[in-house]
């Protein structure tokens, strides 16, 4: 493996005429241009035919209504943008899984909003709808963000509602989420836009303020046909549930709006009037941009996914003027610890290691494993972190624990735990940057979905899955030909290709990031440019919620 030493990063640099770097560079760009082609399209949400038809009705989209409200030229990120992708074709599909989310600035306040999209099956909740608010709610609970609801829906996809009514984790948890975050004190405001039905009718109710925009918005617990239908009066929507009734007749709602501008500027005024909030307290000073050029990392990440590189190269390009202090530099070195700023937030970050490099006593360690010395080395640091009040960065580029039988000996499962205890049970706030392979129980170690980072993001780069495409196949194949042979069946090579390559391929579809985003096992995936923005954005919203737990590892084995 080469490594590179950058006095510049100027077109001339070493890195730039490395032709290794160069086909990288052009990869990883093709992959971003998918993205971006992909998040255009998922733009669209139900179509273009839609959008205009929601126009001709006076109405915004979900996305024009998000613009208007987010004070302009601020950032923010989108959180699940590619929910649903590929899933319930059978159904016409769910763009966005049908809301589109996201954590911007309102009057200069972080705020979570939420808003339906019309344009998709009218709103409609499909299954993975309700795991995507749900995954907002999240959001707003465990960093006190305000949320605002921005409600267009026709309620629960009928054909589906057997994977969304009834259990804990579907539609019934939204309203238990809003009384726990009334009693939470975080700040709900709900802008009834369109329909508002059936049992969506509670959730603007159970905000602290609800507002509704006449001639458009209406909420009733059942609408006209079901009313004739189940005791015979004949009503028309607009007196049933419309803006003046629920305005001046039944009180349910607090204010009227004349249109959609009229009620996001209602909340705008009220979200600026909001009081200051207590902070956790995380340590920020001047941000400074990377002193090496963030453009490189394009060139760093190797096409192939077996590929050596030197994930040093990478944090020098995420971090405050390319500065780190190390941690057991030399210690462990399949995992890199160290400390370090982003945006001016101060990080302790935890990243695989895709070198091959030796130890002191020789041994070879392979890039992206993580070994006993690297386990140990990584909890000592978190608990550091935690005992600092430092929150967390893990930048997984990981194919799991290392295996065999000196592995073994030497206590690499006993080890692994007492990581993954450290990841469980950390107080400060975790955030999970997927830059390569997330595979096995590496995921879990560098804190994968599961152990609850406030937010978890991938590369175009990245690949989920408990193995390597190549080796699951290869596994799988060998399964699915004994199968056959013990049928009677002959399997010759020919044969046995055939078996690898339809299986490859099926594997290949679920580790990609698309796969995974589609899901929300990560929240989204990004440009590596946007990294810094992700996690800066993410501390100051976990800034919001004072840390009340102490760090407790528990039980482990020493």
């Amino acid at each position: 493996m080469k490594t590179f030493s950058y006095i510049s990063h100027t077109k001339n640099s070493l890195l730039n005429m490395d032709l290794n770097f160069n086909k990288n560079e052009d990869h990883n760009k093709l992959l971003l241009s998918n993205l971006k082609q992909r998040f255009a399209k998922v733009k669209l949400g139900g179509g273009e035919k839609r959008i205009e038809k929601l126009h001709s009705e006076g109405k915004m989209t979900a996305r024009e209504r998000i613009d208007y409200l987010l004070d302009e030229k601020a950032k923010s990120i989108e959180i699940g943008a590619f929910v649903g992708d590929g899933m319930y074709a059978e159904h016409g599909g769910c763009p966005s899984g049908g809301v589109v989310v996201k954590i911007g600035y309102i009057k200069g306040k972080q705020c979570i909003v939420v808003a339906n999209d019309a344009t998709v099956k009218a709103g409609a909740w499909f299954p993975i709808t309700g795991k995507k608010n749900l995954r907002a709610q999240e959001i707003a609970m465990e960093n006190r963000l305000p949320i605002i609801y921005l409600v267009d829906s026709a309620g629960v996809y009928l054909p589906m509602q057997d994977e969304i009514f009834p259990d804990k984790e579907h539609f019934g948890r939204i309203f238990r989420n809003n009384a726990t975050m009334s009693s939470m004190g975080i700040t709900q405001i709900a802008a009834v836009m369109g329909s508002c039905v059936a049992g969506g009718a509670y959730l603007p109710i159970m905000s602290d303020e609800a507002m509704i925009v006449d001639k458009t918005g209406s909420i009733f617990l059942a609408g006209s046909y079901l009313v004739k239908a189940a005791i015979g009066e004949n009503i028309d929507n607009e007196t049933l549930g419309g803006a003046t009734t629920h305005c001046e007749i039944s009180g349910v709602t607090d204010y009227k709006a004349k249109d959609d501008k009229d009620a996001l500027d209602r909340i705008k005024s009220i979200v600026g009037k909001i009081g200051d909030y207590d902070k956790a307290g995380f340590n920020r000073e001047k941000s400074q941009k990377p002193a090496l050029d963030e453009n490189d990392i394009y060139g760093i990440i190797p096409k192939a996914r077996t590929e050596q590189y030197d994930m040093m190269e990478v944090i020098k390009r995420l971090v405050d003027n390319s500065e780190m202090d190390m941690y057991k530099e030399d210690y462990g070195k399949s995992i890199i610890t160290c400390y370090a700023r982003i945006d001016g937030w101060a990080v302790g970050i935890v990243a695989n290691q895709r070198i091959v490099s030796k130890t002191k006593k020789g041994e070879i360690q392979f890039g992206g494993v993580i070994y006993s010395d690297s386990a140990d080395k990584a909890t000592r640091f978190i608990a550091n972190c935690n005992q600092k009040k430092i929150p967390l960065v893990f930048v997984q580029d990981v194919t799991g624990f290392m295996v065999g039988s000196k592995s073994e000996h030497g206590g690499i499962i006993k080890d692994g735990a007492k990581m993954v205890n450290a990841v469980a049970n950390s107080v400060v706030p975790k955030f999970t940057v997927i830059v390569g392979n997330s595979y096995g129980a590496g995921n879990y170690a560098m804190c994968g979905k599961a152990y609850d980072p406030r937010l978890i993001f991938a590369w175009p780069s990245a690949e989920l899955a408990v193995m390597g495409g190549t080796q699951a196949a290869k596994v799988l194949a060998q399964i699915e030909a004994s199968s056959l042979k013990a049928k009677g069946e002959i399997i010759d090579e020919i044969k046995e290709k055939e078996l690898f390559d339809k299986i490859k391929a099926k594997y290949d579809e679920q580790v990609s990031p698309y796969y995974a985003a589609s899901r929300l096992w990560t929240d989204a995936i990004i440009d590596p440019l946007e990294t810094r923005t992700w996690i800066s954005m993410g501390i100051e919203a976990a800034n919001h919620s004072p840390i009340e737990k102490k760090f407790n590892l528990g039980v482990i084995q020493v």
